[in-house]
């Protein structure tokens, strides 16, 4: 019996990504509040949200389906970045990356009424040294507005990376060797 497959999120990378391997799926809008709790480590954090994103999406259809929700923050330090507010906060970010390694961490969550799994994936992204004029270039091209941690590694900032150990369709925003066992594990059930 086949069950059908829904994508809480807006994210058009992990729709893209989904499709990659070949996953046939409805999009179901599932807004949560994405605050922050002061006593959520990180991985606390971006978890919760995943899940909270999945079970929005199962609420919203009846219960019914199988659905997948994710979310992605980068980790610099003790700071938890998330999408830019504006140009000067993706200049903070981007200068608080550069030269360093900094944690992409990535949540996705997959629930269905009888069942529900979360999996963390965390990948270590190191950036070269920036300039002050790359990092408002970078701005000026639109590509970080939209993006945890302000940038996108699948765009124009991938020049900026000189190392990545872990997951690279993690940085983008689904993980998808987990993705992919998650989903299998479900539909063997």
């Amino acid at each position: 019996m086949s069950i059908q497959f829904f994508l809480a999120s807006n994210s058009p990378r992990r729709g893209e990504l989904l499709s990659q391997i070949n996953v046939q799926y409805e999009r179901i809008s599932a807004p949560i509040d994405e605050t922050k709790k002061t006593s959520e480590t990180s991985a606390e954090y971006v978890q919760r949200l995943a899940l909270e994103k999945a079970l929005a999406g199962l609420a919203k259809n009846n219960q019914q389906g199988l659905v997948l929700g994710a979310d992605t923050i980068v980790v610099c330090g003790d700071v938890v970045m998330e999408k830019p507010l504006n140009k000067q906060h993706a200049q903070q970010m981007m200068t608080l990356l550069s030269g360093n390694t900094h944690q992409v961490l990535t949540a996705i969550a997959l629930v269905t009424e009888q069942k529900q799994v979360v999996k963390l994936v965390v990948t270590e992204v190191t950036f070269k040294t920036l300039t002050e004029q790359e990092i408002s270039d970078y701005w000026e091209t639109g590509e970080p507005q939209d993006k945890a941690g302000g940038y996108g590694i699948q765009g124009i900032a991938g020049q900026f990376v000189t190392h990545i150990s872990g997951s690279y369709s993690a940085v983008v925003g689904l993980p998808l060797y987990e993705t992919a066992q998650l989903i299998k594990c479900f539909r063997e059930a």
